[in-house]
C-alpha cells in the first residue's frame, strides 16, 4: 500500500521562517520607540480635554478651581471657597472621571499659575520635573 503524503519540506519551511525574519527586520524597528511618542500625545490631548472642561466651569462659576480645590472641582463639586455657585450636575468631564497621565500619574494643576490663569502638566515617563525625550514634562502652555 502506498501511502502519498503531501507537506512541506524542511527547506520550503526554512524558506519560509527566513521571509518571515527578514519582514519582522524590516518592520519592527520602524515602530519600536512609538510607544512612548504616543503617551506624550495622549498627554497633550488629555490636558486640552482637560483646559476645556476648566473654561466651562469657568463660564459656570466665575472663576477657576483653586489649587487646593484641584481638577477634583471638575467632577465633584468643591465644598472650599471659592464656592462654585452655578456647578453643573453633571460635572464637566464626560466620563466623571479624572484622567491619570498615560504613566499612571495625576496631572498637576496650579491656579493662579505662573505660565497663564492655571497651569497644567505631567512630569513625563521619569515622574520627576525636566528631562528630555520620553522624560520631557508635557505643560499645557506649551501645546499649541
Amino acid at each position: 500500500m502506498i501511502h502519498n503524503e503531501k507537506g512541506f519540506s524542511f527547506i520550503e519551511l526554512m524558506v519560509v521562517v527566513i521571509i518571515l525574519g527578514i519582514l519582522a527586520g524590516m518592520i519592527v524597528p520602524r515602530y519600536m520607540g512609538r510607544t512612548d511618542d504616543a503617551k506624550a500625545v495622549k498627554a497633550k490631548i488629555d490636558i486640552v480635554a482637560i483646559e476645556t472642561s476648566l473654561k466651562m466651569y469657568k463660564l459656570d462659576n466665575g472663576t477657576y478651581p483653586s489649587t487646593e480645590q484641584g481638577l477634583a472641582a471638575l467632577i465633584e463639586k468643591p465644598a472650599t471657597e471659592p464656592l462654585a455657585t452655578n456647578w453643573s450636575e453633571n460635572g464637566y468631564l464626560e466620563k466623571k472621571k479624572m484622567p491619570k497621565d498615560p504613566w499612571g500619574r495625576e496631572y498637576l494643576y496650579l491656579c493662579p499659575g505662573v505660565n497663564g490663569e492655571y497651569d497644567i502638566l505631567s512630569y513625563g515617563a521619569d515622574g520627576a520635573p525636566g528631562g528630555e525625550g520620553k522624560n520631557q514634562d508635557i505643560k499645557s502652555w506649551e501645546i499649541e
